[in-house]
């Protein structure tokens, strides 16, 4: 067998990857050393990183606790109306600093041993530095500006916080590419609110499910209730738009009001295309052009772990993070606009039934993933199928396609070096 230069924890060579993104091998999915690297190379790389939103922080003081990979990270507004964000790890003992999922503080001391930092991150205060009663403490030599936990640069883009370790990661409107950023700026147009939130807990290795976001080909076939209700099917109009680096994807759709039915699902007799079924309130189907351009569906990804979701009109946004080689952790956020209209709230709020751990549309995605890890646990030798729509990455104007998911090895192999 061919081997990479990467050795796992025994020592062994990690498999090569000897073919293009459409093999895709599975002991990806597997090797501690390729998990560990991961945090190193993507991670902590010159990648941008979701941290959270500007609305959640909208005073001097308020912070969020969340994660870069599996780096624990706080995100503040300073005192000076800057927004700073820095790893949640004490410089003394490594416990973490801010234990709350939020809140407001003048500044942050550990528990631990009450090492206390400013809203900048750095380290202003050591308990008993001078020791007491004229005994113990630190060194003379000791320089609190030289301990502190690591900064990451930050960056705001329509009101999305995000957080790099790398001094040269390109600026965000570079990394995202002008495609992307408008998708972006279609949806977040004005300020939002956020209108609930929750943690769900996949059993399968971070990448299965942002490649399943990136994937409309699974769409139709996998959610029921998408096809029976007409709310996606890849015979309506849509698109797939892949960044220049392949990192970053828009995936939509415009339902087609007038179609009946589609030959195509007919012929197939797919599990998904089931007629008679009908809602006991339709009217959580009920849709406004927020818009104005017909769009009912769109899913966007920025690599390595973000998703902003437009379906119908349930807003939300999509945290993926790694929870070691098996398990993943996602993070919702749903969002609306401050200035939505009773009647659209309740629109949006109905409309989150859609999606989330037991949403209509996506409660498949929370399995469909374990499904993978669980197929192919004797299979490291063996290969994923990424062919729908030929070998390329480019952006189409059609949804019958892997090419996003192309796109996604592709960047995934330039940051990992294979």
């Amino acid at each position: 067998m061919n081997t990479h230069t990467l050795h796992d924890m025994r020592g062994e060579p990690v498999p090569v990857w000897s073919e293009d993104v459409t093999r895709i091998p599975y002991w990806v999915y597997k090797n501690q050393t390729v998990h560990q690297h991961e945090q190193e190379k993507i991670f902590a790389g010159p990648t941008w990183n979701y941290l959270c939103l500007d609305a959640e922080i909208p005073n001097r003081g308020d912070f969020r606790t969340t994660l870069v990979g599996e780096m624990p990270a706080i995100v503040v507004r300073g005192a000076d109306d800057e927004i700073y964000a820095f790893e949640n790890r004490c410089a003394h003992r490594g416990a973490l600093i801010a234990l709350e999922d939020g809140g407001n503080a003048e500044d942050f001391t550990c528990v631990y041993h009450a090492w206390r930092y400013d809203l900048e991150g750095n380290l202003k205060g050591v308990a008993f530095q001078n020791g007491v009663n004229g005994q113990g403490g630190m060194a003379d030599s000791f320089c609190m500006e030289a301990h502190g936990p690591r900064k990451l640069r930050t960056a705001v883009v329509c009101g999305l916080i995000f957080g790099s370790l790398d001094e040269d990661v390109p600026p965000i409107e570079e990394y995202l590419g002008d495609e992307i950023l408008s998708r972006i700026e279609r949806v977040l147009c004005k300020p939002v609110q956020v209108i609930g939130r929750f943690k769900q807990m996949l059993p399968n290795n971070w990448k299965l499910y942002f490649e399943n976001v990136k994937d409309s080909y699974h769409a139709s076939l996998l959610h029921v209730f998408f096809t029976t209700f007409r709310i996606n099917r890849l015979s309506q109009r849509g698109g797939v738009i892949v960044s220049e680096t392949g990192a970053h994807h828009v995936s939509y759709s415009i339902i087609d009001q007038a179609e009946k039915a589609s030959a195509e699902y007919d012929t197939e007799k797919l599990r998904s295309d089931k007629d008679g079924y009908v809602l006991a309130d339709p009217s959580m189907l009920d849709g406004k052009d927020e818009f104005n351009d017909g769009v009912t569906l769109q899913i966007l990804s920025v690599f390595p772990g973000f998703v902003l979701q437009q379906i119908q009109n349930s807003l939300a946004i999509r945290q993926v993070l790694p929870k070691g080689m098996e398990s993943t952790e996602l993070n919702w956020t749903y969002i609306g606009f401050a200035d939505d209209t009773p009647e659209l709230r309740k629109m949006r709020l109905k409309q989150s039934n859609l999606i989330g751990a037991a949403g209509f549309v996506s409660m498949e995605d929370g399995a469909v993933g374990g499904f993978v890890q669980r197929g192919v646990a004797c299979a490291s030798d063996e290969k994923a199928i990424v062919e729908m729509g030929g070998a390329g990455t480019e952006s189409v104007n059609y949804r019958a396609t892997e090419t996003s998911v192309r796109g996604f090895w592709k960047a995934y192999r330039t940051y990992m070096g294979f």
